[in-house]
């Protein structure tokens, strides 16, 4: 009896890992993807502190504007390798031993920039670290997701995007803090603490489970099923995830064994084949979709804004170093409560729904900076309100990125790719991810001195409105759905067309 009724219910297509309390999210669950969020925190602290550490080191190690402008982009640089090589560690030691190494690498980096004593010690500790942030951008939000069910799915896998947001926030205060100590010890404490949660989560996720979706890739169905059991709410809720990721792994639904021999595709061999050689008509829209949204997140401008929020506001008629970082840490605390916001809706109001409104919006507040910056430059006094309009401005736009975009790009890529796919395919948009963080993070000073730093913003509006049109017409709604109906939702059907247009 308890086989027959979960044969039906897999037959009621997007019912399955919901069929049962599907508004409580399962503790287990949740702070699996809590302890491996953390290594996101260290990510965004990382890249917040870089904003107001750059403005002591530029003073204390006598480096010039491309200097800076490498040092600040070479992270990204190293991430994309990082990135890259992720997909297939995981893929062969496991999301959590993949974690651990991460945090290694991060902490590694950590020591060497807190040590710093030149600028060539500095960058190498920034490129160990840029490796270890690949890593992170890659395995969080997969583990995340692989450990979710797919109503919790959104809020669990955002959770990696908050911890960024709140990474930064820190980064930001602590630039603050740190910033009233001498010059040459203040920058390397900023740089250094970085390293201490990197000790913390290392024997943290030693704690938790194997993702169950990548033990069954190994064959390891009664571990897989140990885990479902643990994360999920019912032994119900369990069973039928374990046979749809089964089915997903090309193992039979009713396969009983505790151990079974898989052969190399599903173990993540031949992937690269599958992506880029010989992709179905549903691949090639998923890996379209993931590489479009990772590629628009840090086209429209997010990284100038988080990286040189104090350049910016200096630009706007702040003066000062303690007003800039003050006016810094706002940026911060906006970015993470709206975060907060987005993962309480992600599941409610849908990813599209939320896309498409905050990129709405970011293209108007991008637009009201730009003008605020255009006439704050211009003129010869200082103009009271094109500097609340321009500070205003940037408040609206960090929220609406952080609200929609934001958190939407990691949750969307990461879930949308087939189960043997997922780690490397995920790794593709992480890399094309960095790569553009890289080009702004690396160019945006030479731009705004080439067009003016208003007219910086005014392109990423721009760019913006590009944004909007493409997650329009290529990105369906995935709410509710399982990660195995995935395929389904890209594929050329009726069904894919309806929720497309049912949620705008």
């Amino acid at each position: 009896m308890p086989k027959n009724t979960t044969t039906s219910l897999m037959e009621v297509e997007g019912s399955g890992e919901s069929c049962e309390t599907p508004e409580r999210i399962n503790k287990i669950a949740c702070a699996c993807a809590v302890v491996a969020s953390i290594i996101s925190i260290i990510f965004g602290y990382d890249t917040g502190v870089m904003s107001g550490a750059m403005i002591f080191i530029k003073e204390d190690l006598k480096i010039n504007d491309v200097q800076v402008e490498v040092l600040a982009g070479i992270l990204n640089i190293c991430a994309l390798v990082g990135s890259l090589a992720a997909g297939r560690t995981s893929d062969y030691i496991g999301r959590r031993y993949t974690i651990v190494l991460a945090s290694i690498i991060f902490l590694i980096g950590a020591v060497l920039m807190g040590y710093g004593p030149n600028y060539a010690v500095l960058m190498t500790g920034r490129c160990t670290a840029g490796v270890g942030v690949g890593f992170a951008l890659m395995i969080a939000p997969v583990y995340s997701a692989e450990i979710s069910s797919a109503k919790s799915r959104g809020r669990l896998t955002a959770l990696p995007e908050l911890c960024i947001s709140l990474g930064i926030l820190l980064g930001y205060v602590s630039n603050y803090l740190f910033g009233k100590f001498t010059l040459k010890l203040g920058w390397r404490l900023m740089l250094g603490v970085a390293g201490l949660p990197s000790i913390v989560l290392a024997f943290g996720i030693l704690k938790m489970p194997e993702s169950p979706r990548w033990l069954v890739m190994q064959g390891r169905l009664a571990e897989a099923k140990k885990t479902l059991l643990l994360v999920s709410n019912s032994k119900q809720e369990a069973e039928h995830r374990f046979r749809d990721i089964l089915v997903a792994a090309g193992i039979n639904k009713n396969c009983n064994e505790d151990v079974v021999k898989v052969s190399n595709t599903t173990r993540g061999e031949g992937v690269w084949k599958e992506l880029f050689l010989r992709p179905t008509p549903a691949v090639r829209r998923i890996l379209i979709a993931a590489i479009g949204i990772h590629f628009f997140e840090h086209a429209t401008g997010i990284e100038a804004v988080v990286l040189y929020s104090p350049r910016i506001f200096k630009k706007a008629g702040i003066i000062g170093k303690d007003k800039l970082l003050l006016a810094t840490v706002g940026v911060g605390l906006t970015k993470t409560v709206f975060i907060c916001v987005a993962t309480l809706f992600l599941d409610k109001a849908g990813r599209r729904r939320l896309l498409l409104t905050s990129t709405g919006a970011m293209i108007i507040a991008l637009t009201g900076l730009g003008f605020g910056l255009t006439m704050a430059e211009q003129s010869k006094e200082k103009l009271t309100w094109a500097l609340s309009f321009s500070i205003v401005a940037v408040y609206v736009f960090v929220a609406f990125f952080s609200i929609g975009l934001g958190p939407i790009t990691w949750v969307y890529s990461t879930e949308i790719f087939p189960l043997k796919l997922r780690a490397q395919g995920s790794s593709i948009g992480v890399a094309v991810n960095r790569l553009m963080n890289a080009t702004v993070s690396m160019s945006f000073i030479s731009i705004y001195k080439a067009i003016t730093i208003g007219g910086a913003f005014f392109m990423f509006a721009g760019i913006a409105v590009l944004a909007w049109i493409f997650f329009f017409f290529f990105l369906p709604e995935t709410k509710g759905r399982s990660l195995e109906e995935m395929e389904m939702v890209f594929s050329k059907t009726s069904d894919a067309s309806r929720s497309r247009n049912d949620t705008v």
